[in-house]
């Protein structure tokens, strides 16, 4: 890992106006940024070029749930953001007015959904009325999506609930989106299809972990939240299968990355795996698994942004910014992408 790094080494201007507040329509119809030996402007649709035969692109299977739920305790009213799963009933949640809320209270959501206040740190520990399936299907019913808060809508809307997932949505349990996926249509995979270009998931229930900012000065004391992943042996066995041809490994999206590099820094290759991952990549990282990333553009001083300057160099990434901010490339959860690839 890299040593001495500050947090204002991950620093640069982006005027407010770059974050996106909504998707481009057609979602294939976005700018796409390829960071290789030069900076090349493309769209979303050109990537099936940018990619090369034989490819396997990994992609993040998981769901975002409708995790964003109103409920009262007693007259006043509590808003909460699940954010991991600790059980069937129990749930990790911010909530606002936190404060106020003590050890046993019990918010209640709608007719026969409530929760009771378990622990409380920084979040709270809320054990629900109902579990499992009938849980999910009360947050499908009652809960709203749990849109980042520098989209500037004060409730998600229906445009949100289709925007907000991929094509690639199988497995129940994020509380965020694979964002590099929401670029990905029909008409784009029969594209990459055709030009053999292989697919295969892999798992990352994205929470709180990935979006926190990083308040410390030294970045490496930063604690990441875990997250839960899986590799299957199917989709190990095909990296594997990829490496020893000389393949490359395109993973889409950071999610996707920090599964295969946890899996890759467990086994020293992709392994079967599932477990929790609070993988932190900083310059100096040695990756082992993915050869390219397919990302969206991250914040200034964010985890994200950290990541893709440990993928293709901090020096190299903050001159694709710049030129990505003065050719009004749009960022984060509903922005473009870029293609990096990564530094050999």
């Amino acid at each position: 890992m890299g040593s001495g790094l500050k947090l204002s080494d991950f620093d640069f201007d982006l005027p407010p106006d770059r974050i996106a507040q909504s998707p481009a329509s057609p979602r294939d119809s976005a700018r796409l940024l390829h960071v290789a030996d030069a900076l090349a402007d493309h769209t979303i649709r050109d990537l099936p070029s940018l990619l090369r035969e034989g490819d396997l692109l990994i992609f993040n299977d998981t769901r975002v749930l409708k995790a964003r739920l109103t409920g009262s305790r007693g007259a006043a009213r509590v808003e909460t953001t699940l954010h991991k799963m600790e059980g069937p009933d129990l749930w990790r949640a911010f909530a606002k007015g936190s404060k106020r809320l003590k050890l046993g209270d019990r918010i209640d959501y709608a007719p026969g959904v409530s929760a009771i206040v378990e622990a409380k740190d920084e979040d709270v520990l809320l054990r629900f009325s109902v579990a499992g399936p009938a849980l999910m299907a009360a947050l499908e019913k009652y809960g709203a999506m749990p849109l980042p808060p520098y989209i500037k809508r004060a409730t998600p809307d229906a445009d949100d609930e289709r925007n907000y997932q991929t094509v690639f949505a199988a497995k129940d349990g994020a509380v965020a989106a694979s964002t590099a996926g929401l670029h990905f249509t029909p008409e784009l995979l029969a594209s990459l299809d055709a030009r053999g270009i292989e697919r295969a998931s892999v798992t990352l229930h994205i929470g709180a972990g990935t979006f926190l900012p990083v308040k410390v000065e030294n970045v490496e004391d930063h604690k990441m939240h875990e997250e839960w992943g899986e590799v299957t042996g199917e989709t190990a066995a095909r990296i594997r299968a990829a490496k020893a041809e000389g393949r490359r490994v395109v993973a889409l999206g950071t999610t996707a990355l920090r599964v295969l590099e946890t899996v890759a820094s467990i086994h020293g290759e992709v392994r079967p795996w599932a477990g929790e991952t609070r993988l932190f990549c900083l310059p100096g990282f040695q990756f082992r698994a993915a050869d390219a990333l397919f990302t969206n553009f991250h914040l200034p001083k964010s985890t994200l942004f950290m990541l893709v300057c440990a993928f293709a160099g901090t020096d190299r990434m903050k001159s694709a910014y710049a030129h990505a901010v003065a050719s009004g490339y749009r960022f984060f959860s509903y922005g473009d992408a870029s293609l990096i690839e990564r530094n050999s």
